[in-house]
């Protein structure tokens, strides 16, 4: 029975044996600090005055603006290529070439190929259709893709041709 009260006795005697002042290490560095050599703070950097500058590009053409459709001032003179404007528009120009995926091709009474949009409807297309929002115009239509010839602005406002692809989807 006395067993039972010596163990913690003696566990109680032995962690008072070892304890001392409280935080004597914290203490004792805390003196010290203040002996330790000292960093030095660089000085600030001189601030210099703001100068304004003025904007002088109101009359560039904002490239956060879409272009205009309509072709430039005398290119109908020049001759050069310009898009039909007027012509009524096919449901597969409203998306970028980029989106459209051909899929299919049937072969009745001359090529036609299956075009599925980004909302997953399918198109039955043909040579002389449109696609793109480049006035782009089919020209060709083989086993493996639709050619086409699109109609673009440069940065000077001069329509060009371009010719594109369109590769089967597998």
């Amino acid at each position: 029975m006395m067993r039972k009260y010596l163990i913690p006795l003696f566990a109680c005697t032995l962690l008072s044996a070892c304890g001392g002042e409280k935080h004597s290490d914290l203490r004792e560095f805390v003196k010290n600090s203040d002996n330790l050599p000292r960093g030095r703070i660089p000085p600030l950097p001189e601030v210099l005055p703001y100068v304004p500058v003025e904007y002088t590009a109101f009359d560039l053409t904002d490239p956060f603006k879409p272009r205009k459709i309509e072709p430039p001032k005398g290119a109908a003179v020049a001759g050069g290529v310009q898009p039909d404007v007027n012509r009524r528009r096919e449901p597969l120009e409203a998306y970028p070439l980029e989106a459209l995926k051909m899929v299919g091709i049937l072969k009745q009474k001359g090529y036609f190929a299956l075009v599925k949009t980004p909302d997953n409807n399918l198109f039955q297309v043909k040579s002389g259709n449109y696609l793109g929002q480049n006035f782009g115009r089919i020209t060709e239509i083989s086993d493996g893709s639709i050619k086409l010839r699109e109609i673009v602005q440069d940065s000077n406002g001069n329509w060009e041709e371009k010719d594109q692809t369109l590769l089967l989807q597998e």
